[in-house]
C-alpha cells in the first residue's frame, strides 16, 4: 500500500520515511531535556562543594550525571540505528520491504556492545562538568585535592594569593565576573574582554592569539570559550569570606 512503511512485503519504491524522520527529529529534542538535566545536576554539586555539604551528596549528584550520559550516549545510538537502517534501505532499494525494527533493533545493540566508561569522555558536558569540579574543590583548598596534588602543609596564605592570582582576568587585570575558559589551551578571560578582541581581530579579518603570556595558541575562538562556573563561584565565594571578615 502507498506510504506504509510498517509492512514486511512489497517494493520498496513505495515507502515513504517521513513519518519515521518527523518521529526522529522529535526524538532528537529530548536531548534538549538530557543537557537541562545535567546543567542543574552539575550547578547543584558545585553548590555543594561550595557549602562543604557531605560528601555522599555530592556523590548523588556525581551519579546522576553519569546517569544523564548514559541515557544521552543510548539516545545518540538509537538515533544513529535508526538514521543508518533509513539510508540502508535508501540505498539497496530490496524488492521486499524489510523487517525496519528488527534492522534497528540489531544496529542498536551493536553500537551498545561497544560501550565503555571512555565513551563519557566524549560527552562535553559530563567532562565540564568534572573538571570543574575539580577545579572548584581546589580554589577551596579542600583536603582531599591537596593530599592528590602534593600541597600538604602548604601556608595558606600562599595559596590564598594563587587564587587571587587566577582570578585576575590576563587582559583588562582586573577581578573577573563572568569568567570563561578557553577549550584548547586551558586559559581564562573576562568573557566581555576576550570576546571583544576575537571579534575586534575578526574585522580586520586576522585570528586572535590567547593574550595569556606565555601561550603558544595563536586562534581563539567564541566556539572554544566555555563558562567557567567553578572559578566563578570561587570569586564569588572568596570575596563573601572578605566582607564578612571586615
Amino acid at each position: 500500500m502507498p506510504g506504509r512503511s510498517s509492512s514486511n512485503s512489497g517494493s520498496t519504491g513505495f515507502i515513504s520515511f517521513s513519518g519515521v524522520e518527523s518521529a526522529l527529529s522529535s526524538l532528537k529534542n529530548f536531548q534538549a531535556c538530557i543537557n537541562s538535566g545535567m546543567d542543574t545536576a552539575s550547578s547543584v554539586a558545585l553548590d555543594l562543594v561550595g557549602s562543604q555539604t557531605e560528601v555522599s551528596s555530592e556523590y548523588s549528584m556525581d551519579k546522576a550525571m553519569v546517569e544523564f550520559a548514559t541515557m544521552d550516549r543510548q539516545l545518540n545510538h538509537y538515533v544513529k540505528a535508526v538514521q543508518s537502517t533509513i539510508n540502508h534501505v535508501k540505498e539497496e532499494r530490496p524488492e521486499k520491504i524489510p523487517d525496519l525494527k528488527l534492522l534497528v533493533e540489531k544496529k542498536f545493540l551493536a553500537l551498545q556492545n561497544k560501550n565503555s566508561d571512555a565513551d563519557f569522555q566524549n560527552n562535553e558536558k559530563f567532562v565540564q562538568f568534572k573538571q570543574q569540579l575539580k577545579e572548584l574543590k581546589k580554589q577551596y583548598g579542600l583536603q582531599a585535592d591537596r593530599e592528590a596534588d602534593g600541597t600538604e602543609g602548604v601556608d595558606e596564605e600562599m595559596i590564598v594569593t594563587q587564587s587571587q592570582t587566577n582570578f585576575m582576568c590576563p587582559i583588562t587585570l582586573l577581578e573577573m565576573k563572568k569568567p570563561v575558559k578557553n577549550k584548547v589551551c586551558g586559559h581564562t578571560y573576562e568573557e566581555e574582554a576576550i570576546v571583544g578582541i576575537i571579534e575586534s581581530r575578526h574585522k580586520q579579518k586576522k585570528k586572535a592569539r590567547c593574550p595569556k603570556i606565555g601561550c603558544s595558541h595563536t586562534n581563539v575562538r567564541k566556539s572554544d570559550l566555555i563558562q567557567d562556573e567553578a572559578l566563578r563561584r570561587a570569586i564569588e565565594n572568596h570575596n563573601k569570606r572578605i566582607h564578612h571578615s571586615e
